[in-house]
């Protein structure tokens, strides 16, 4: 009987240290707390960024100036600029030739907030991988966050516009030169009937590698310029079913082929800009994770954008909270917040942010 006491007297410390050991082993490493906007409105109350635990800002690179930079990693935050790669708005108008066209030989509407761009048009990838090159040259950026790397579509709405596109001259002629087919038809809305009809698989693999080799170009420039810098994506959270497959068959993201180039991944999962529930946040990263078979400590990671932004109606602190605990859920070690505007006007949104950051 002591001689049994006396083993558990000397044993019992040791397995809870053991146990401590082994806790501390499995507790997430938290990389990012991040926001996403320009942090003057929180500078502007007189908060400072590593008070409220934030040690990323993710920013437009049209707001990004050295100063905001300075300030930024004067309060421990790392700086990453959001590229608004295939974003046509702006440009189209002035080079129609950029213009995406749709199934019947049409140019495309815009959608509600956005307008795509031919992403095979040459002169605009040469525009737009100049702009790259000069962010690059001119700022010491942590990262670039690629936005808008899809075929013209708009997600973020409970009833997305997924037009079929692109069948412009460009286009053709690459799909045609890339496959070994020669297309039929006096005119696009044939060819495009033809294409669609006979070979829609081909088209739609050949859809995805032209988004991916936008990854494959932009990494390279990245890497050439600034070799530390991560490659992230904003993306749409969809999974491999959500309306018949879209994600795929209409933006052309392939994750099987994006994970090669791309370093982090961040799914807006704006839940109701998209009509979900809060809950649907914890359960999109869990499937999103588990698709990629995301590791512990190995590229590429996964931090996600959820929706602070009241609109449509009022995001609440308590849903706030939800949907950033659930941006770091399973394998995520990352998460930032659309806006920071909106965590600013709100104290108690603030406090929320606070709150999960300074715990992590």
């Amino acid at each position: 009987m002591h001689i049994h006491l006396k083993f558990w007297t000397l044993c019992f410390p040791i397995i809870i240290a053991l146990a401590l050991i082994s806790c501390e082993q499995d507790r997430k490493v938290v990389e990012i707390q991040g926001i996403y906007g320009n942090p003057k409105a929180l500078w502007d109350k007189g908060l400072t960024l590593n008070e409220l635990g934030i040690n990323s800002i993710f920013v437009h690179s049209g707001s990004i100036n050295q100063e905001m930079i300075d300030k930024a990693k004067s309060e421990g935050a790392k700086v990453f600029a959001e590229f608004a790669t295939l974003n046509g708005k702006n440009y189209v108008e002035k080079h129609p030739e950029a213009w995406a066209i749709n199934e019947k030989g049409n140019k495309i509407e815009a959608a509600t907030w956005f307008m795509g761009v031919c992403p095979t048009e040459p002169e605009f990838r040469k525009y737009r991988f100049a702009q790259l090159r000069e962010l690059l040259v001119n700022f010491d950026l942590d990262g670039v966050w690629m936005d808008y790397v899809h075929w013209h579509a708009q997600f973020e709405d409970p009833k997305p516009i997924l037009p079929e596109t692109c069948f412009c001259d460009h286009c053709l002629a690459n799909f045609s030169q890339s496959t070994g087919l020669e297309i039929p038809g006096k005119n696009t809305s044939e060819s495009a009937a033809w294409i669609l009809n006979n070979h829609e698989e081909m088209w739609r693999k050949w859809r995805c590698k032209v988004i991916f080799d936008w990854t494959v170009e932009i990494k390279q420039i990245v890497k050439e310029i600034r070799p530390k810098a991560l490659l992230g994506l904003y993306h749409c959270p969809w999974n491999d079913q959500d309306f018949d497959g879209a994600r795929r068959r209409i933006l052309g993201l392939d994750y099987d082929l994006l994970q090669e180039t791309v370093d982090v991944f961040s799914p807006m999962v704006y839940h109701a800009r998209m009509g979900r529930n809060p809950e649907w946040v914890e359960e999109n990263i869990e499937w999103f994770c588990n698709r990629l078979d995301i590791g512990n400590d190995s590229y590429p990671k996964v931090w996600p954008i959820v929706q602070a932004h009241d609109d449509p109606g009022i995001i609440s602190a308590g849903e706030f909270e939800k949907v950033l605990e659930g941006g770091l859920s399973s394998k995520s070690t990352g998460v930032m917040m659309f806006t920071t505007n909106d965590i600013a006007k709100s104290t108690e949104k603030t406090e929320v942010l606070k709150k999960i950051y300074l715990n992590k």
